[in-house]
């Protein structure tokens, strides 16, 4: 009999989800399958009652990564509720549980550590107004590197020259204000969000008590993107485990790109030393992007490394192959991209599923202007974070009214309250209180208790931290490529491959280089079936208008496209492109040279009447099966690869008038 929760799995993910040894790190690259092998494994193993899901802890990065987890154990048929959540949620959960069983008051939550650096600088005799804050914004990225490595003051200045790390301040300087930093918040009693982990995992460390019963609740660990790990998150797992071997852990050492903030890919490369009598399985597929775009991607991480990257399977049939465009001026790319960002959209693909990707967040700006413009909708990640909505707002504010009124109900009763009150919301404002009921619920099952409004509103400010809202109406995605992380759309263009920007100026270690190689895999590997890459040769920074020089690895991806079997395409200047579309087609075609001729001047006007580039519209590669295979019926024209169904509706008549007028002939 097939076993349903194995029958859609390939070999790999098979091994992955049954197999029995601990601990377990399954490498899952790009398109993988990923989260659905770590939801899988939970309920297979829960089904054969390897482990029980009541006493499942699953670690995630961001609290979206968490809901989605629990959304699918649910519809895999996973009864029993897993814990799921970020490693600052958890943390806090636990710590808020642990003080309120002693009768001590929980310390005040610092969301932001400028709001107490800020005001040291400045008595510091350091800069105010803006360039105090970014001046405070770096200071705080140092401590938070720092404190990720378990790195106190006192030993700062050693670990920071060991490390060849150069800090925002001079380190005399810098070491003072970190003491200093410390001190104040003891003072205060308060604590950031760093605190929560290294309090946490001392705390099971030295309160045998707490420890005790943190190990009975939570038997059975998970964690995904293990690669992002940072030393202080290890040693918390490693108290929540103890000396038992229940552990498995997902993660992709391709896709390590926050060692900048402290992660270390070392503990997932290197997991069978950190846990001895491990098992490591690899996924060996890429079921999300289509052959072409996988080998641009990997071509990126193969440059200047001395081995070869294990072989990855593509099932998805052949695609486009990626391209790589080169605009004058920054302006130009923008207007350029929204121009075919609204073709895409004009042949059918949903904005939802285009994505422009950069690797700054100020060069969102240029493209905000462009497709405004353009009237294509856009959404800027980072902006409209969901506590500002107002029908959030107004939501915590009818929870606090209801604890006020009714001091002694359990806070899940408030919740339930609250959801009675949403069927009146209109639609469109219901999903994001829906939303806040569902965290409320992740919250008390965190915590492990009836809950409050006090620890909830803890709860969000850790759970929510650095994350966007969900989702809402029909959009195009504008983000950087490190928010770009984790998700996918079916056609992506990858902006500003600029030396400068990609590696970015300030990469000058090998270390920091191969990161920014690994930044821009990252972004290349979000594309499904299309890829689209651009550089500017001028771009404005500043007041400033600068020259500019392509990416070195614009190079590394164009050798890969003209690497690729039956394809030759070098990167063009837009205004170029229709002579030598013309010149590719024709040569050594065996297609009819009149037809590829009429073909090519049929897609050239029609790109003109939408004011695009020719390419943009119609790939060669598509042009060229038009050619050769000569469809005579609308049923034919959608075995083509590359004519979408909205193209065959829209012109499909048209190609096969054209097709009638250039009748087969002995060539």
């Amino acid at each position: 009999m097939t076993d349903p929760l194995l029958v859609r799995l390939d070999g790999s993910q098979r091994q992955a989800v049954t197999a029995a040894e601990l601990p377990l790190a399954i490498l899952a690259g790009a398109g993988s399958g990923k989260t659905r092998v770590l939801t899988h494994r939970i309920a297979w193993q829960s089904r054969e009652d390897h482990i029980d899901p009541a006493h499942v802890l699953a670690l995630t990065f961001t609290r979206k990564a968490a809901g989605e987890l629990v959304t699918r154990l649910g519809r895999l048929g996973v009864r029993d509720r897993v814990t799921a959540g970020t490693f600052h949620a958890i943390a806090l959960a636990q710590l808020r549980a642990r003080q309120r069983d002693r009768g001590r008051p929980m310390p005040t939550l610092l969301d932001r550590k400028v709001r107490l650096l800020a005001p040291m600088l400045r008595e510091a005799g350091g800069p105010s107004g803006a360039e105090g804050a970014v001046a405070a914004m770096e200071v705080a990225g140092e401590i938070e590197w720092a404190k990720a490595r378990l790195v106190g003051p006192d030993s700062y200045p050693v670990v920071v020259t060991a490390a060849g790390r150069e800090p925002p301040l001079p380190l005399s300087e810098m070491t003072e204000l970190y003491r200093v930093y410390e001190e104040t918040k003891r003072k205060r009693r308060l604590l950031d969000f760093d605190d929560l982990i290294i309090w946490c995992g001392n705390t099971l460390a030295t309160d045998g008590e707490f420890r005790d019963a943190q190990r009975w609740r939570f038997r059975h660990i998970f964690v995904d993107e293990f690669q992002d790990v940072s030393p202080a998150q290890l040693q918390l797992v490693k108290a929540w485990l103890g000396d038992r071997p229940d552990l498995c852990v997902v993660g992709d050492p391709d896709q390590a790109i926050y060692g900048f903030a402290g992660a270390e890919a070392g503990h997932l490369t290197g997991f069978s030393g950190l846990f001895p009598g491990a098992t490591v399985v690899r996924l060996d597929a890429n079921y999300r992007s289509a052959p072409q775009i996988v080998n641009a991607a990997r071509a990126v991480l193969e440059d200047g490394t001395r081995q070869p990257l294990p072989a990855v399977r593509v099932p998805q049939p052949e695609g486009q192959l990626p391209t790589i465009t080169t605009y004058e001026t920054d302006d130009e790319e923008a207007r350029g991209v929204a121009r075919a960002v609204r073709a895409a959209h004009d042949s059918g693909t949903p904005w939802t599923r285009l994505a422009v990707l950069y690797r700054t967040n100020a060069q969102s700006v240029g493209f905000e202007a462009a497709f405004a413009a353009a009237n294509v909708p856009c959404r800027v990640r980072g902006a409209g974070r969901f506590l500002e909505r107002a029908e959030v707002k107004a939501a915590l504010e009818a929870l606090r009214a209801s604890v006020k009124a009714a001091p002694g109900t359990a806070f899940k009763h408030q919740l339930a309250d609250l959801a009675e009150d949403v069927l009146e919301l209109a639609e469109g404002r219901r999903e994001h209180v829906e939303a806040l009921i569902r965290l409320g619920h992740e919250y008390v099952n965190a915590e492990g208790s009836s809950g409050s409004l006090d620890g909830f509103a803890a709860y969000l400010n850790a759970a929510l931290r650095g994350e966007d809202g969900p989702q809402t109406g029909d959009s195009v995605e504008l983000l950087t490529f490190h928010r770009a992380k984790g998700l996918e759309f079916e056609t992506v263009w990858v902006t500003g491959l600029e030396q400068g920007l990609v590696p970015i100026s300030f990469a000058d270690t090998p270390a920091q280089r191969a990161e920014e190689r690994r930044l821009l895999y990252v972004a290349c590997s979000r594309a499904e079936r299309t890829l689209h890459l651009s550089w500017a040769q001028e771009r404005t920074i500043g007041v400033r208008v600068a020259r500019r020089r392509p990416s070195p690895w614009v190079a590394v991806i164009h050798q890969a496209i003209s690497d690729d079997p039956g394809a030759n395409r070098a990167p063009v200047d837009p205004r170029e492109e229709l002579a030598k579309a013309r010149s590719r087609l024709q040569s050594g075609s065996r297609a009819d040279p009149a037809l590829v001729a009429a073909l090519i001047d049929w897609r050239g006007n029609l790109a003109r009447a939408h004011d695009i580039t020719p390419l943009l519209l119609f790939d060669d590669t598509t042009l060229g099966h038009l050619a050769r295979s000569r469809p005579a019926t609308l049923t034919a024209l959608a075995d083509v690869p590359g004519l979408s169904r909205l193209t065959i509706e829209r012109y499909g008549d048209a190609i096969l008038d054209l097709m009638g007028r250039h009748p087969a002939r002995t060539l």
